[in-house]
């Protein structure tokens, strides 16, 4: 019976396809893969990393809001922790995960979020009112294209890294690291890969 226990333990807690055990969430499943993981860290990269008038702590702060409230525990914790080292606070991310409406941010900024919610719940929430009061509080087209692909984007990764059970990393730590990386090196693939993880 103990025995039973293990095994359903074991099988319940690990991923459904076989990952690399040094790399826990998305990283795992992009290695996994390597030629369908190119054009999705490509646009990732594009979409996060690239020229815009949001800040990268900005869209950081989309990944964050969309994954949080997707109840992606992997995806919500690593974008934590790169928007609070990119907006070096450590308080704002909770906040904005906590309330929008009331965290320390300019309204422009608040709307994009409140978008971004909308689009992870379905994009047929994303009303004309929304749109017309994102643009008056100063967000360009580009703004609001990005944002709303950058929330479904970001659906796509909460259901790839929960949809075939990826492993959560074994330390805490994980993720600070995790966070430098995407602050230092952004979404593309490391060109050494990730073998030097496994020390």
């Amino acid at each position: 019976m103990l025995q039973l226990s293990v095994s359903f333990f074991l099988a319940y807690f690990m991923p459904y396809i076989p990952l690399e055990p040094h790399l826990p969430g998305i990283t795992g499943l992009l290695e996994y893969r390597q030629d369908s993981a190119e054009p999705i860290r490509h646009l990732t990269q594009l979409l996060l990393r690239g020229p815009s008038t949001l800040t990268e702590a900005e869209r950081e702060l989309i990944a964050t809001v969309v994954s949080s409230g997707n109840e992606c525990t992997f995806c919500t914790t690593a974008h934590t922790a790169a928007a609070d080292l990119l907006l070096g606070d450590p308080q704002l991310a909770q906040q904005v995960k906590e309330d929008v409406a009331t965290a320390p941010l300019s309204f422009k900024m608040k709307v994009l979020l409140t978008i971004a919610d909308l689009v992870r719940q379905s994009g047929q929430l994303v009303t004309p009112e929304i749109i017309a009061q994102a643009k008056a509080a100063g967000a360009t087209d580009l703004e609001i294209h990005d944002t709303v692909l950058i929330a479904a984007l970001f659906c796509l990764y909460n259901r790839y890294v929960d949809g075939l059970a990826t492993a959560l990393p074994a330390q805490p730590q994980y993720y600070d690291q995790l966070a430098q990386r995407l602050v230092d090196h952004g979404y593309t693939r490391l060109p050494q890969g990730y073998d030097h993880l496994k020390k």
